[in-house]
């Protein structure tokens, strides 16, 4: 794949990523749940990678930051999650096991990484045991959606773009 073709797929992951940010979400304990930040993660990871994937979660927290639309937390879960969501797949070829590296990323490390995190960024000295249930359903959430999707693109459809 060139590199104009995948950072305009990039580009529009992240669009979608961070509209759908707006307009889906829900409350989940102390924090907001965003499925479709983590369905992006999931269909991101297969389609392009685990790099590709965390760079694609990484702007989507900027620009919902910049935009108020999320928290600094959508960092340590998002970009884990991303990134395993890849990786799963690139080992096992099994999307999955791309669903549940983002379930296992964003929901459970991610929720002990957002710790740390928000006590030093957020003044925050919240527990992980705080964060682990609305990043655990805020996860899995997204990553059946992201499975479905992704489950539902063909090999030789527009949206593949893993060379043959």
């Amino acid at each position: 794949m060139n590199k104009t073709r995948l950072l305009t797929t990039m580009a529009v992951f992240v669009a979608i990523g961070t509209i759908t940010a707006q307009l889906i979400w829900f409350p989940a304990g102390i924090a907001r749940a965003y499925p479709m930040q983590h369905a992006i993660n999931v269909i991101a990871g297969v389609l392009l990678g685990p790099g590709p994937a965390v760079i694609i979660a990484f702007m989507i927290g900027v620009l919902r930051n910049l935009l108020g639309l999320g928290t600094l937390l959508a960092f340590p879960g998002g970009m884990v999650g991303a990134f395993l969501a890849g990786y799963f797949y690139k080992k096992s070829g099994k999307k999955g096991f791309a669903a549940f590296g983002e379930g296992l990323g964003s929901g459970i490390i991610g929720a002990f990484a957002a710790v740390p995190f928000a006590y030093v960024f957020m003044g925050s000295a919240v527990g992980a045991f705080a964060f682990l249930p609305p990043f655990l359903v805020s996860s899995l959430t997204g990553s059946i959606i992201g499975w479905l999707i992704i489950s539902r693109v063909k090999a030789n459809t527009f949206l593949s773009i893993h060379p043959k």
